[in-house]
């Protein structure tokens, strides 16, 4: 599971340069532990077990222990109430609805008739409005109910808000609660004061709650591992803060989905989720820092700041790939939210391009883009710039009458204004189009002609007139969607000929998909104004004109961009200070982080992909996980020796249990893979994209679909010099592909070792 990450710089093993030697782990602050018995076997984390006796005597575990079991217990309280109260409001509404219906006379016969129908029914749906209100917050309540019953809090503070004054215990879980008498059951981990155990700081301390900074004493800072109404044990941090639920969970492994780590958020890592809301916020972390758990956990905090007037649908995550995807799709829905909408780069860009157009390559310059708002500001449209609008064989509107309406709108410079009050016209000129021929007696006869289930579905009748109005009216019914895809066209500025703008503009014979895209953004404005939040997932995997195309189309969205400069494994994408400059320059203002701490892999692996950084980030980088096998090299004399060692291997992992990785540099060579292994290992599946991440088992998988992924065990199937060459791409492709375990790493070479490992 990806983990939070070190804000300001390395803390635990240093990471050190050269070769496969690794440091051991350092020790870790102790602080006080109580466990039941139910929670030392089986999940690798050797923690303090109290005998029976020793148990049985702790008076804090009994004393947890039967709070823990009244707080689930009105819990499930809760949520039967909240059933039977959306019961009791389904059944009122129907009831209301149906008096309503039998009472209400609808009577336009004088004013005063009018007036007390209108006040009727304004009557009618201020009940239907009340009714939905109440059912929204009995959903809601459900909604927290359901989280929290799986695990009612993970964490205690006890804050003393004046002295002298008795402290007041909290609890902090995944979601807030209160019983009927409104006393709070439980804190919302997203909730102001619940910063306090998030900064890790005992003893006197504060938090902002409306602009208010309030001190407090932090008294106690208890951590919980609960499952349901069972608890299996709590540690106290005295002084020195160490996370102890962060161990363990790390302890416990991956899964096939991402796991909210709300319970395990890092002090840095906090001030990255609670971060002001500024127009940019760039986020720079080493592999397995926790880069897309802090924009997980960012969303949802997002969304309780702005509860009531920020929608899913506002918020948009960029993701690197659909299997990535598919990988965090469940940690929102876990927390009892809604996820946004989540696309990849040819997801969001394919329907803003004419049909059949591939995405195509994205790399252009930011340079080329400011060179088409330059030429633009410029620019006069000419009658080979505008299109006919034509639909099922006939002409509905002709390029010259757009010229006609353009040269109405001449005193206008080319750009948005003008494109948008040209558009309003050709809109109402097609509606006049279509009004006529829905006059002609030749529409009528088509109109009469259609099979008798077309006729119902289109007018819930047969077609049978008995007026021309009436036959007018049932005719344009027909036409307008007949014509469906002409008043899109219109409507989407079909009729702007950008391809020939283009070459006009920038004198070359084509434009690249990001090019077309950004050139009617520029000329048509183009966009999505209503987006409050885009989060861009692997950003340095991205070309300076793919992220200019993002920052203009989600014109007045806050951007938080994430990733890993040495992770940029493509020739083209843009380097971090050029991100930067981009955002700069359509944002003005770019806040930055830098998370330094690996939460996902061991400190030997860790060490290892550290030794590819430049020397001065990798003093920075640390781990915090527990120490395993060191990381194994084979090298192959030749081509018979390393497919036999291949074939080991994978089997070895097969048998192993987890899920294992094959991580082949290129997707041609992730098939070449799969067909050798197949008779020799045929439990080793090649992943797709159309895939989802199983939860065990051996994956071989391109690199470009790795990304963002971890697995318990990597085969690099050939780290040889051919491979990975001594220049810098390669350096940041074997970096991003030794970083993908976590816990165990086998690198085999089909003839020499890379120099890059030397």
């Amino acid at each position: 599971m990806q983990q939070a990450a070190d804000w300001e710089g390395g803390r635990g093993t240093p990471a050190h340069e050269g070769g496969l030697e690794v440091a051991p782990a350092e020790g870790c602050a102790q602080g006080k532990a109580r466990v039941s018995s139910d929670a030392v076997a089986g999940d690798g984390f050797s923690r303090f077990a109290p005998s029976g006796d020793e148990l049985a005597t702790d008076a804090v575990f009994a004393v947890e222990q039967a709070h823990l079991t009244e707080v689930h217990g009105k819990l499930q309280k809760i949520a039967r109430d909240a059933v039977a109260a959306m019961e009791a409001v389904a059944a009122q509404a129907a009831e209301d609805k149906k008096n309503m219906a039998d009472e209400l006379a609808v009577n336009f016969a004088t004013w005063d008739d009018v007036l007390e129908t209108h006040a009727d029914i304004v009557a009618m749906n201020n009940i239907i409005e009340a009714h939905d209100m109440a059912n929204s917050v009995q959903a809601e309540r459900l909604r927290a109910a359901e989280v929290l019953l799986r695990e009612p809090y993970f964490a205690k503070i006890e804050l003393q808000f004046k002295q002298g004054q008795p402290a007041k215990e909290l609890y902090i879980g995944s979601a807030g609660i209160s019983d009927e008498n409104y006393r709070r059951l439980v804190v919302d981990w997203r909730s102001p004061v619940a910063e306090v155990y998030y900064n890790q700081v005992m003893g006197p301390t504060s938090y902002v709650a409306d602009g208010r900074t309030i001190s407090v004493d932090l008294k106690v800072r208890r951590q919980f591992d609960i499952r349901g109404d069972r608890l299996l044990s709590y540690f106290d941090s005295d002084v020195a803060i160490e996370d102890k639920l962060l161990l363990a969970s790390l302890a416990r492994g991956r899964s096939a989905h991402m796991q909210a780590i709300t319970a395990t958020i890092q002090k840095e890592q906090n001030r990255v989720v609670r971060h002001e809301d500024v127009p940019v916020l760039q986020v720079a972390g080493v592999a397995g820092s926790g880069k897309t758990s802090v924009l997980m956990q960012r969303i949802a905090y997002l969304f309780y700041q702005h509860r009531g007037a920020l929608d899913p649908t506002q918020v948009f995550l960029i993701s690197p790939n659909p299997v990535f995807g598919r990988y965090i799709d469940r940690v929102l829905p876990d927390l009892g939210e809604r996820n946004p909408e989540i696309l990849t780069w040819a997801q969001f860009l394919a329907p803003l391009l004419p049909t059949g157009r591939g995405v195509g390559e994205g790399e252009v310059s930011y340079e080329r883009l400011r060179a088409i708002d330059a030429a633009v500001a410029g620019f006069e449209f000419d009658r080979g710039d505008f299109r006919d609008i034509v639909s099922a064989g006939v002409r509905l509107l002709g390029g010259d009458a757009i010229e006609k309406v353009s040269a109405k709108f001449g005193h206008l410079p080319a750009g948005p204004h003008r494109v948008t009050l040209m558009g309003e016209e050709l809109d109402g000129r097609l509606g006049a189009r279509l009004k006529s021929l829905a006059a002609l007696e030749s529409t009528h006869d088509e109109v009469a002609d259609l099979p008798l289930e077309e006729q119902l579905r289109l007018f819930g009748e047969t077609f049978d007139p008995q007026t021309d109005e009436e036959a007018r009216t049932l005719a344009l019914t027909y036409l307008k969607e007949k014509h469906a895809d002409a008043i899109e066209a219109v409507r989407a500025m079909g009729w702007l000929d950008v391809d020939r703008v283009g070459r006009r503009l920038l004198g070359s014979d084509g434009l690249t998909s990001v090019e077309w895209v950004y050139l009617k953004m520029v000329l048509t404005g183009m966009g999505n104004p209503d987006a409050k939040y885009v989060m861009i997932d692997e950003v340095q995997d991205y070309s300076e004109g793919q992220l200019a195309v993002m920052a203009r189309y989600f014109r007045r969205a806050h951007f938080l961009l994430l990733g890993d400069p040495n992770q940029a494994i493509a020739e083209g994408t843009a380097s971090w200070d050029e991100i930067r400059a981009v955002f700069e320059a359509e944002r003005g203002q770019v806040s930055e982080c830098r998370l330094m701490t690996s939460y996902r892999s061991t400190p030997a692996i860790t060490d290892l992909f550290a030794s590819l950084l430049p020397a001065g980030e990798a003093m920075e980088v640390s781990s915090v996980q527990r120490e395993a096998p060191a990381p194994v090299v084979a090298v192959c004399s030749d081509e018979e020796e390393w497919r036999a060692a291949l074939a080991r291997v994978v089997d070895e992992a097969a048998r192993a249990g987890g899920l294992t990785a094959v991580v082949a540099p290129w997707k041609s060579e992730a098939r070449r893979l799969a067909k050798l292994l197949a008779d020799t290992v045929p439990a080793a599946v090649l992943l797709g994209e159309g895939d989802s991440l199983p939860a065990e088992g051996v994956v071989i998988v391109p690199l470009k679909l790795a990304k963002g992924l971890e697995f318990d065990r990597v085969i690099i199937p050939d780290a040889s010099a051919r491979t990975f060459p001594a220049n810098d791409l390669a350096r940041r492709r074997l970096y991003t592909t030794i970083s993908r375990a976590t816990r165990h790493l086998t690198m085999l070479s089909a003839g020499p070792l890379t120099e890059l490992l030397g």
